[in-house]
């Protein structure tokens, strides 16, 4: 059957709903489609559930740091309890957003999408023609490449696993493998993080990423540097993995692999050619409006966009400058300048800004003031011993540049640096003079970080 619309958007992300919401309420004949449940990966197999593990291996975690501080006795995980809880969150989504979207006027498909033309794509027995397509297809994991790699457990799967292995291995040091690892750790399962290159957590201050590797090994967390995955093969005992450079390569027994080796848009099986739409070697080709360069009917968002950060806060951004350039003509670019991430082991890590590397790299001028607050009552009151800041200051206004933290909340506080850097305030904005901050949280702490720097 063919159908005409205004509007065709492929994904039902944040981003990909967004998008149908916001087109749809300003009178555009919208469709939808989706070839896995509606609601995307941070709905249904990223952030949500990730946060619900995340939160209870925190609380795992605390009562542990406490054990003399007037609390005796442990918490277990009970992790089938756990995965029912997870889905408590996540089962009524598919079904509440579908029917959101049909409340709205937005009409729902169900399959792959594959371009049929610049303006008309195919889902399954049915040809849609728009005035404009969005992809918002979102991101899966990256190919590994290597023998084996069939035995390999998406992170998506972790989530929902009936019972949690003894031995745990997950590929790649990034976000996904240190978030998951310090659930599985404080679940009881031994844990082992291979990362290719000399470094994890790559994107974060290289020293907060020291101390997090340091809670991480604590927390019974095997972490190995310059192990790129070389093979995995079955054996009698469950699964081995061959990793390691060259005349170094070691063997890890393991009863589950997880890949948390990075994504990448997934694009693959819309057959953009046949739309016109030009890639690149990290997916298509956008310009600063997030339309395709070679295609204008033809808009990308969220982790479908090489060009964009895969964090959820970024796709719902993404989002919103597509509508309006779809609604208005381009008047709206991307800006991805001020984009605070957080990683949520236990002791969480947080950034915003810039790097001492990125700063170096562009020459900018700057001064370092890090310290630690293990110290302060905020952190010592609740055992914490790994908490510290590094700030990047501007020398000669003061404003801040980049904020590096590790310590319970900085993916709360972290946000006031973000706020901060977004609208060019200075260290001297953020004191009691600037704010008289709710006294005692982690966010008056920024009293400390800054105070050696405040003008006299």
């Amino acid at each position: 059957m063919e159908q005409e619309y205004d509007l065709v958007v492929i994904g039902t992300g944040v981003a990909g709903s967004d998008i149908a919401w916001h087109c749809r309420d300003a009178g555009m004949r919208v469709a939808i489609t989706d070839h896995r449940d509606y609601g995307g990966t941070c709905a249904l197999r990223g952030c949500v559930p990730k946060k619900v593990l995340a939160g209870t291996a925190e609380t795992v975690a605390r009562v542990s740091n406490q054990q003399g501080n007037g609390i005796s006795g442990g918490v277990s995980i009970d992790w089938p309890q756990l995965v029912t809880f997870v889905r408590s969150f996540t089962e009524p989504i598919p079904q509440r957003k579908e029917e959101r979207f049909r409340r709205a006027g937005v009409e729902t498909y169900h399959g792959s999408a594959r371009f049929m033309g610049p303006n008309r794509v195919a889902i399954g027995d049915d040809t849609l023609t728009a005035r404009y397509i969005v992809i918002a297809t979102g991101a899966h994991p990256r190919p590994l490449g290597v023998p084996g790699e069939d035995l390999v457990t998406p992170s998506d799967d972790f989530f929902y696993l009936e019972a949690l292995p003894e031995r745990i291995v997950f590929i790649g040091g990034g976000y996904i493998s240190f978030e998951l690892a310090h659930v599985a750790a404080r679940a009881g399962s031994s844990v082992t993080i291979l990362q290719r290159s000399g470094r994890a957590l790559s994107g974060f201050d290289s020293e907060i990423v020291d101390r997090v590797v340091l809670a991480s090994q604590e927390a019974g967390i095997d972490v190995r540097v310059n192990m790129p995955v070389l093979s995995l093969e079955r054996n009698t005992a469950g699964l081995r993995v061959r990793a390691g450079k060259k005349g170094k390569e070691k063997t890890f027994d393991a009863d589950m692999v997880v890949h948390g080796a990075g994504r990448v848009s997934a694009i693959e099986g819309l057959d953009l050619a046949a739309g016109g739409v030009e890639t690149g070697r990290r997916g298509i080709a956008v310009n600063e409006y997030l339309q395709s360069v070679s295609n204008p009917a033809i808009y990308v968002a969220g982790d479908a966009n090489a060009k964009s950060p895969q964090l959820t806060p970024v796709a719902v951004r993404d989002a919103h400058v597509v509508v309006d350039n779809i609604l208005h003509g381009n008047t709206r670019t991307a800006d991805y300048s001020v984009v605070p991430s957080a990683v949520f082991t236990t002791p969480p890590i947080a950034s915003v800004g810039l790097t001492e590397e990125a700063a170096k790299e562009r020459g900018i001028e700057y001064i370092v003031n890090a310290g630690d607050l293990s110290a302060r009552f905020t952190n010592r009151s609740i055992g914490e011993k790994h908490a510290g800041y590094k700030l990047l200051i501007d020398g000669d206004s003061h404003r801040v540049l980049g904020a590096h933290l590790i310590g319970p909340h900085a993916e709360e506080v972290i946000n006031v640096f973000a706020l901060a850097i977004r609208h060019g305030l200075t260290v001297d904005d953020l004191t009691l003079d600037g704010i008289p901050w709710a006294y005692p949280s982690h966010t008056y702490d920024i009293i400390h970080m800054v105070h050696p720097l405040v003008r006299k």
